[in-house]
Parts: C-alpha cells; sequence; structure tokens
C-alpha cells in the first residue's frame, strides 16, 4: 500500500513538471524586468508622414496646397512636434527650389503651424533625375502586448514570483487608448513661465495682500430654479 500511494505521488510529481516544461513564455514579456509591474511595455515605433512635392519655378499648386492641408490635419490630430522641410542640394534649380521651400513654409504657417515648429534643411538627393521638395513630420504608433497566450498554475507560488501575465491587461489597455503614443516615451516640455504673474503675486505675498485673482461677474452663477 506505501508503495502504491509513493508510486502516485511519483507520477503527480513527474506530470506536474511535464505540464511546467510545456507552458510557453508570454509572448510580448520583458526579459529580467527590474519589477514585477514592468514585465511588459508598450513599445513606440515612428513612422514618418510625408508629401513629397514637385519642384517648379511657379510655385505652388492648387494639387501641392490640398496635399500640405491634408498634411497639416494629420499633424495636428496626432499632436505632431516639429515638421521639416527638405529642399535637394543638387539636381534642381536652386531658386526655384529656394522659392518652392519658403512658400510651403509660408503656407503652413498660414494654416497655423507655429514658425518655431518649421524646420528647413537641405538633403542630398543621391542622383535622382527629379528630386522633390519632401515635407513631413514623425508619426508615433504604439504595438499592444499580447495578453493571455499561457497561463500556467496560479496555485503554485513556492517561488512567490507573479504570474507570467501580471501587469500585462493594464500595459495593455494604456497603449490602445493613450491619445498621443509619442508621451510613452517621455514627459512633455513644461511651457515656460509667467514672469509677470509671477513678480505680481511675490510683491502682493510681501505686501501681506491677498494673491489670488479676482473673480469676475461671469465666474458666478446660481442653478434656474424657473420652471419651463
Amino acid at each position: 500500500m506505501t508503495r502504491h500511494i509513493f508510486l502516485n505521488f511519483a507520477t503527480a510529481g513527474l506530470s506536474a513538471l511535464v505540464l511546467s516544461g510545456c507552458i510557453s513564455p508570454v509572448p510580448d514579456a520583458v526579459e529580467n524586468p527590474l519589477t514585477p509591474t514592468q514585465q511588459f511595455e508598450a513599445k513606440v515605433s515612428s513612422v514618418p508622414e510625408e508629401v513629397r512635392l514637385a519642384i517648379h519655378a511657379g510655385g505652388l499648386s492648387s494639387a501641392q496646397a490640398d496635399a500640405l492641408k491634408g498634411l497639416v490635419a494629420g499633424w495636428r490630430s496626432e499632436e505632431g512636434g516639429m515638421i521639416g522641410i527638405q529642399a535637394p542640394h543638387v539636381g534642381v534649380d536652386g531658386a526655384a527650389a529656394y522659392r518652392m521651400s519658403e512658400g510651403a513654409r509660408a503656407f503652413l504657417i498660414g494654416q497655423g503651424v507655429p514658425a518655431d515648429q518649421i524646420e528647413l534643411v537641405g538633403y542630398d538627393p543621391k542622383g535622382d533625375p527629379r528630386p522633390p521638395l519632401l515635407v513631413g513630420y514623425l508619426s508615433y504608433r504604439t504595438e499592444i502586448p499580447e495578453c493571455g497566450k499561457s497561463w500556467p498554475s496560479i496555485t503554485r507560488t513556492i517561488a512567490n514570483k507573479p504570474t507570467p501575465n501580471f501587469g500585462c491587461s493594464i500595459t495593455a489597455n494604456i497603449a490602445a487608448q493613450v491619445a498621443n503614443p509619442a508621451d510613452l516615451l517621455g514627459p512633455r516640455a513644461s511651457d515656460p513661465a509667467d514672469a509677470g504673474r509671477r513678480m505680481d503675486v511675490l510683491t502682493k505675498y510681501r505686501k501681506g495682500e491677498i494673491t489670488a485673482t479676482k473673480k469676475d461677474d461671469n465666474a458666478t452663477g446660481a442653478v434656474s430654479k424657473a420652471i419651463n
């Protein structure tokens, strides 16, 4: 009887080892994460959004203007960063390339793109007989990790480690919902401080006055009790 029980335990242990060996690792898991919450990460990749404009002495055509409008619409919806205007160094009439690049810059500013977010640079066309003017920006995409591909027994806690899928659903949800994937790469730059407002508050503070701004009549209100 004792020998029979021992064989059952040995068989069960062998089966557990075989089953655990069959469990494949989670596909998108990070190898050797620093903390359990970093087992998964939303990977961000950049894709260039670009229009290629033929260079001619007459400036921007109506079709080219429409193409730039579409580019600006996409840039605005994606909260894009710098827009680059690349003019070829050689292979075209230099004066025409300059007029086209300046015309494209002026058009972008007219569409609401801040001037400090437009960059004019040159590029080597590398033998292209008719090199175009390139206008574009970097668009960012998020790769959502795949969760739940393998599920080991969550009752085996001998090693006191998190389950292989721990944290995957949270990371996947954030990656799917984030409006601008570029925000996952790092924090945005802070807006410049209002030096005038800061000095006004500091002056009032030193005089012992109220530093808060005055509330105007438009900032007050009450719920109407009228019956319509």
